[in-house]
């Protein structure tokens, strides 16, 4: 089974049924006027690939998640120019959604959950808008002349996460990517990707420990507001796949890569951490730490204290402090909660139960982590 990670664009025309309704024959010709003359123009100058039309709408991929929302901008611009004089009755409108995600690859068809979050994406989109999940936020960054708005998490039908989503707005122009420029860095801040760390126990039930140590090494960094950390779930689409430090470089548009492992025995823990170059993957920074498991998160902080070092970034005092807090001294709930987020990250209603029930044993443990209690 082929996968990869992808940008996903979906559109649909609003209010397609009415349409049909009123014109069937003149709807029909429209839509295949914008298609041809305006819209397949566009999806080729950004590199996109037309996966699927609809007869509402169309399925797209981009090599770049930057040129999928430059893409969606100049459509939707477009659109507002070409059909703003047609009565709002017979007007022809697109909602567009943009994720980025791991999808599954049959053919020249796309699959999986990447999908269904831009699908639904676009269904919350006002008509002629754009709406994106927050990890594309993340890349594109101040690459494009764009606004944003943080709309929050949002339930979406049928996706078992709340995701993270912002509206764009059109009131700005786009700044065109030039097709050969590839990747560019997310901004003039140093920009990192934390893959998740390899489990190294030799037993499967311990994946749960090295995620969660990443996960926290990512929320630790995300701190700092002179760095850019890509989100977790796009970094851990790249779990358990052997990639090149240059390859995930170009393919995230970050200048550093933390990688690492962890292996957890008993009482004690060994975890080590290498930050590379994605451009030529020389190696930065590399360390190891064995210490005992009540040790962990003295850990995580100076692994982030060794990065934001590394990487000049200054560290402000609140950024200090909040990275430096112990969020439990109890080990023992701590391993809980990160059982709790493992089941959490699955997706399913049978998972979220066991989800809730480490988070409640970790709360038993400790009544004053408030991590635990927010799940």
């Amino acid at each position: 089974m082929e996968r990869r990670l992808t940008a996903i664009l979906a559109a649909d025309v609003v209010g397609y049924s009415r349409l049909m309704g009123a014109d069937e024959t003149g709807t029909l010709a429209a839509l295949k006027a914008l298609q041809t003359d305006f819209i397949d123009g566009r999806i080729a100058e950004h590199q996109g690939r037309i996966v699927k039309l609809t007869g509402d709408g169309m399925l797209v991929e981009f090599p770049s998640v930057v040129n999928a929302v430059a893409c969606a901008a100049e459509i939707q611009r477009g659109m507002r120019d070409r059909t703003g004089d047609v009565p709002l009755d017979r007007r022809i409108q697109f909602r567009i959604g943009v994720n980025l995600g791991d999808v599954i690859v049959e053919g020249d068809d796309i699959f999986g959950d990447g999908v269904n979050v831009a699908a639904r994406l676009e269904s919350i989109a006002q008509p002629g808008g754009i709406t994106i999940s927050g990890s594309v936020r993340d890349h594109v960054g101040n690459r494009l002349n764009l606004a944003f708005e943080d709309m929050g998490e949002q339930i979406l039908k049928n996706i078992e996460r709340p995701v993270r989503v912002f509206s764009v707005s059109l009131n700005s122009p786009v700044v065109r990517e030039m097709k050969d420029a590839g990747p560019k860095l997310a901004q003039e801040r140093p920009s990192i990707a934390v893959l998740p760390f390899n489990n190294m126990s030799g037993d499967p039930e311990q994946e749960y420990f090295s995620d969660g140590i990443t996960e926290d090494i990512i929320t630790d960094l995300s701190k700092v507001s002179g760095l850019f950390v890509v989100a977790r779930n796009t970094v851990f689409t790249y779990k358990g796949k052997p990639v090149k430090v240059q390859q995930v470089g170009q393919e995230l548009g970050v200048a550093f890569i933390l990688e690492g492992s962890v292996r957890k025995a008993g009482s004690r823990v060994r975890v080590t951490g290498q930050l590379i170059n994605g451009k030529d993957g020389g190696h930065v920074w590399a360390d190891r730490f064995d210490r005992d498991l009540t040790d962990i998160f003295a850990i995580q902080d100076e692994i982030t204290h060794a990065i934001v070092e590394q990487l000049k970034v200054k560290l402000l005092p609140q950024e200090k402090k909040s990275i430096g807090q112990t969020p439990t001294d109890n080990v023992e709930a701590y391993t809980y909660y990160l059982r709790g987020r493992q089941f959490l990250h699955r997706h399913s209603k049978s998972y979220y139960q066991l989800a809730r029930r480490m988070f409640a044993k970790a709360v038993e443990l400790d009544p004053l982590y408030a991590r635990a209690y927010a799940g």
